[in-house]
């Protein structure tokens, strides 16, 4: 069994945070996958010709994240979340990365929500994961650089199990060891909101079903789950 558990600390920091999860299982993530191809190019030759945007830097969905970074502590213009990343890349470069179909679909989730959006390999994953504030003893792998070793500043908030940091300031960057490669055969997938106001919950609602749309045709099983401060648990098998 596996858990993943918002802790009282950052329910407490931040009420309104919610997170949502889509577990995969049973995916073909070493095969082409056409309606994510087709809603990648949709979005960047719309972004292109005009005829569609992505969230400016001040979109209250951007800076809600800026206002939690800064109280735990980091500086969102050095170390930006990931949606704010993202969409400033395909603003700059009129392009969105292509990786593999797992990761080009909640990219482009992200983008068109403008909400946090990742996925980490079941298979790596331990018995629990918590959202929770980094503390002492904390080491963190970035993704892309698996001879490299970091310890984030106490209080940052990070995916953990244990004491392995799976994310550093909460969705800038993630850990190598549970990327979503081509291989991988069961995923979690995540999207992210830390104010109601900036995404409110029909909003979320829609980004977790386009997830599932693209998600849905190439696996075998999907669970859709939700962690909050009213469910701060969630039971990756029990869905």
């Amino acid at each position: 069994m596996t858990t993943v558990t918002l802790s009282d600390d950052v329910a407490r920091a931040f009420p309104e945070a919610q997170i949502r999860l889509l577990v995969a299982r049973g995916l073909t993530n070493d095969t082409p996958w056409p309606e994510v191809d087709i809603r990648c190019k949709e979005l960047t030759d719309a972004v292109a010709a005009g005829t569609a945007g992505v969230p400016a830097e001040d979109d209250p969905r951007i800076t809600s994240w800026h206002d939690a970074y800064r109280s735990f502590g980091s500086n969102p213009r050095r170390t930006r979340s990931s949606v704010d990343a993202l969409t400033r890349r395909l603003s700059r470069n009129g392009v969105l990365p292509r990786i593999s179909g797992a990761v080009d679909a909640y990219n482009v989730v992200c983008v068109t929500f403008g909400t946090p959006a990742g996925a980490f390999d079941l298979d790596r994953l331990s018995e629990r994961v918590d959202i929770r504030p980094s503390r002492p003893g904390d080491w963190f792998v970035p993704l892309g650089e698996p001879d490299a070793r970091e310890e984030p500043r106490p209080g940052e908030v990070v995916y953990a199990q244990g004491q392995q940091v799976l994310t550093r300031h909460w969705n800038h960057r993630d850990a190598d060891a549970t990327k979503v490669t081509a291989a991988t055969r069961d995923a979690v997938f995540l999207l992210e909101r830390v104010s109601r106001t900036a995404v409110p919950d029909e909003q979320l609602d829609a980004a977790h079903r386009a997830l599932e749309e693209l998600v849905r045709p190439h696996a075998g099983q999907v669970s859709l789950l939700t962690v909050d401060a009213l469910h701060p648990t969630a039971d990756l098998n029990g869905g």
